[in-house]
């Protein structure tokens, strides 16, 4: 069994509501009173994990020096979920389909950071590739803040044959690539959406990129060539959220 260490009263809240059986052990800051931690500490001893009290400096190891707001919880790492349960999950869909997916990106920082603005605008969920890529790992779900227990990933084989599917369904493929005509704020986006990004540093695979409906880029102005793969899909996945937002 692999565990993680979520830390914060945002990320501990997101644990008992989203996956409360797989909260193992608890740690609290014995010399804090803070009537935030209350209801998170009664729904714990429902859970029958009674927090251990501990010390500040011990919670801030625990934490890597980050701010955790008195508590730390132990859990269980999520699992990922196959191209099977995308397409019951797809099915039971009652809004407007809203997915990212994540061809070959590497770096758990960039993985977590994606599922955390994914959680924020309401992505349904997160396509990513079996070979070349990150998984759920500790790092991920430190830097996601609670967001690897609330967005449902989605780990597939062939990355090419999902789109096809994603396709078949009406689900619009946008890829974001630099060398693109139009920029995303040309585009209206208020439709059954799919956003493809790409692999830090060599984007979009080639066949990644000819099944994708259409490209966007984000503007530029500066002297650097790029955003980095995480800042960049926080900056399309919110024009698309704002764009339904308005409607």
């Amino acid at each position: 069994m692999s565990l993680t260490q979520l830390f914060g009263v945002h990320a501990v809240q997101a644990a008992l509501e989203h996956s409360p059986d797989k909260i193992r052990r608890a740690w609290i800051d014995g010399q804090r009173q803070d009537a935030r931690l209350k209801p998170l500490l009664d729904a714990l001893a429902e859970l029958g994990v009674n927090p251990e009290k501990t010390e500040r400096k011990k919670l801030e190891r625990m934490a890597d020096g980050k701010n955790h707001q008195g508590i730390v919880v132990a859990v269980e790492l999520p699992a990922m979920r196959s191209e099977d349960q995308l397409k019951q999950d797809f099915d039971a869909l009652t809004e407007t389909p809203f997915y990212l997916i994540l061809d070959q990106v590497q770096d758990p920082h960039n993985l977590g950071a994606c599922l955390r603005t994914a959680d924020a605008v309401g992505v349904h969920g997160v396509v990513v590739t079996k070979d070349n890529a990150a998984g759920i790992t500790p790092t991920v779900c430190k830097v996601a803040s609670g967001a690897a227990e609330t967005v449902p990933v989605y780990q597939v084989t062939n990355l090419a044959r999902v789109l096809r599917w994603f396709k078949d369904q009406n689900v619009w493929i946008m890829g974001a690539a630099g060398e693109a005509e139009q920029t995303v704020y040309q585009m209206k986006l208020d439709m059954p959406l799919a956003l493809v990004m790409g692999a830090e540093g060599s984007g979009l695979r080639h066949l990644t990129r000819q099944h994708c409906d259409f490209l966007v880029k984000i503007p530029m102005v500066g002297q650097v060539e790029s955003l980095n793969v995480s800042v960049a899909t926080g900056v399309l996945l919110y024009e698309v959220f704002r764009q339904k937002a308005a409607n």
